[in-house]
């Protein structure tokens, strides 16, 4: 079995943390990796972003390419410019296959600009697409601030073809499902749900003095963790309200410090982007300057030692379809306070690995976070069942049931 994976907008090599290379990346990357143990031969296709870097790497192992196609001008692009250039994405990748003489049994496509590429690419090979959407344009429109964060009709539309098109899609839970089913109108047989993994052999727990000092947290230190992208829609206004609410009613120790993790602190321009410019006034407008530090981008090598060295991540997103940062925390023994939102509310067990809390409320999460601080036996516990539940997501489980979706499309 030859497999295609589609992921047009990102490439699953690039470092996490920058506007587009989050969740996502780490599930292409890690289902390839995956498939290949178990035997299966694919070829990651992805724009090329950078003319200086190799349009051909075997960085996933087992004799697996990731491609970087040619398709428009070799560098970052605004999404709503990249969809223009989906069709030159499609003619070289069919160049690549002839020239290369492959052939491909099935196509999986992730998010909906790939999607649209798959059902190109399945006119040419007559192949079954299986779609992963990641996120949904629907749900980030209900949670947009303000216009600039809503998504463009071009997006609903996209999506909505690619629905109507795909022989099978994977939804990361339940409450995906029922999104797709209740807001596209998708058929409820075409499908599957399979959650993302985890490997666990990169994220596993780390004795916390022994992460401290890999990651520079001096022993005294207590840490609290953010780790995601810098935009509104992951609730870092909140999290810094939050802490703002725990130095305001003294609770917050000298030595608890807050360590914002992921983003392009600044613009192109060498400038702060306009969210960190709001970030930083929060900040001050609390007086955190000493208590709170944002590090930007972080090799995935270094994270399983930021979480191990927390004494809790936060997740105060307003929308995630998933939440894979949550189930790293949690691999590495790490409990969770997260926002009662998508996948969140199915990975993290309330009162059991972690907390939900409501969405952009600053006084209910500074009430946990506070709860949790004082309380050493309750986070050696949820760290303990966090760990235990992580262990649930190991790839290798979540790719035989991905084998088992693919042959199933397939001829026997």
């Amino acid at each position: 079995m030859r497999i295609a994976l589609l992921s047009y907008h990102t490439c699953p090599l690039a470092t996490l943390g920058g506007k587009n290379a989050g969740g996502m990346n780490v599930y292409v990357r890690d289902l390839a990796r995956s498939l290949g143990k178990g035997g299966i031969q694919l070829d990651v296709f992805t724009r090329s972003q950078d003319e200086h870097v190799p349009h051909v790497l075997h960085d996933l192992g087992f004799g697996n390419r990731v491609a970087h196609i040619p398709a428009g001008p070799e560098y970052p692009l605004p999404k709503n410019e990249l969809v223009s250039y989906i069709p030159e994405f499609v003619e070289n990748i069919l160049e690549f296959s002839r020239k290369k003489e492959c052939c491909y049994d099935l196509i999986h496509s992730h998010y909906w600009m790939s999607g649209i590429a798959a059902v190109e690419l399945a006119k040419s090979w007559d192949a079954p697409i299986v779609q992963m959407f990641h996120t949904l344009g629907k749900l980030k429109q209900q949670v947009a601030q303000n216009d600039e964060e809503k998504e463009g009709d071009y997006r609903i539309d996209g999506e909505k073809q690619v629905i109507s098109m795909v022989d099978k899609i994977i939804a990361s839970t339940a409450t995906e499902k029922k999104h797709l089913v209740n807001l596209y109108e998708a058929d409820p047989k075409k499908i599957e749900i399979i959650s993302p993994g985890v490997d666990l052999s990169h994220f596993y727990p780390i004795p916390p003095d022994e992460a401290k000092e890999f990651v520079g947290v001096p022993p005294d230190k207590r840490m609290i963790l953010f780790v995601g992208r810098i935009e509104p829609l992951k609730g870092i206004r909140t999290l810094l309200k939050a802490i703002g609410h725990l130095s305001d009613n003294g609770e917050a120790e000298e030595n608890l410090c807050l360590a914002v993790i992921g983003g392009d602190l600044q613009d192109g321009n060498g400038n702060d982007s306009e969210e960190m410019k709001l970030l930083c006034q929060l900040r001050d407008e609390y007086g955190l300057q000493e208590m709170v530090t944002f590090l930007g981008k972080q090799s995935q090598d270094t994270l399983p030692y930021y979480y191990s060295a927390s004494e809790m991540l936060i997740m105060p997103s307003h929308y995630e379809s998933f939440g894979m940062v949550a189930l790293e925390s949690m691999a590495c023994g790490t409990p969770v306070i997260a926002s009662h939102v998508g996948g969140l509310i199915h990975l993290v067990e309330d009162g059991v690995t972690g907390y939900h809390v409501p969405v952009d409320d600053p006084a209910a999460l500074s009430s946990r976070i506070s709860g949790l601080l004082k309380d050493k036996a309750l986070r050696y516990r949820m760290g303990h069942d966090a760990f235990a539940f992580a262990k649930k997501f190991d790839w290798r489980y979540i790719s035989e049931r991905m084998i088992q979706v693919y042959r199933g499309l397939l001829p026997e």
